[in-house]
């Protein structure tokens, strides 16, 4: 559960991700957005207990390089939309599908997951399963109940913040679209370092 909250609540593409699906789409549509861990993690996770061990190297950087190209497309979305008028009652430009579906690409397609599940996580359930499989499914579902949990405060905090000053709408969608502008560049520009 510690590990959960410190995910949820430590900055980075997927918390600038729900600021500007928050923004854009209201706490309604954003919501079910934070369930999309549930939907990418389970490939990566069989990816890096049984795929990740047998790739090359650069297999990790190809995917952060694809990974932040997709947050510079995310973050040209959040800059259009903090230059139009944003109501969170009243604009909504995407479905609860697709913006689940962006969630859960967006995770697939950054490297912390990844690395997360193959240093960290990864022993830990390994371990636990030796010991009992009821240890190892209780690190799983402690995770996620609070990283969810913690995703969704999240998205209710920004909500209400922005309800509270609607001209901070603007700013705060600029402020994601920046926040993603930086994760794609830094992704990018890691991977193609290591790679080359």
């Amino acid at each position: 559960m510690i590990l959960g909250f410190s995910a949820s609540v430590t900055p980075g593409p997927f918390l600038a991700f729900l600021l500007s699906q928050t923004l854009q789409n209201g706490w309604r549509r954003t919501l079910p957005a934070t369930f999309a861990p549930l939907i990418s993690d389970g490939p990566i996770i069989f990816l890096v207990m049984v795929v990740l061990t047998q790739t090359p190297d650069n297999f990790l950087n190809i995917i952060q390089i694809l990974g932040g190209f997709f947050l510079l497309y995310l973050a040209k979305g959040a800059w259009q939309a903090a230059q139009q008028e944003i109501q969170l009652t009243e604009s909504v430009t995407d479905s609860i599908p697709r913006t689940m579906l962006k969630g859960a690409m967006m995770n697939a397609l950054s490297p912390g997951p990844y690395i997360f599940w193959s240093i960290l996580a990864g022993p830990i359930v390994l371990e636990g399963w030796r010991q009992s499989p009821a240890l190892g499914l209780s690190f799983v579902v402690g995770f996620y109940v609070t990283i969810i949990a913690g995703f969704m405060g999240f998205v209710f905090l920004v909500a209400a913040t922005s309800q509270v000053n609607p001209n901070l709408n603007k700013r705060l969608s600029q402020v994601a679209a920046v926040a993603l502008l930086l994760f794609g560049l830094v992704q990018i520009s890691t991977g193609l370092m290591v790679l080359y």
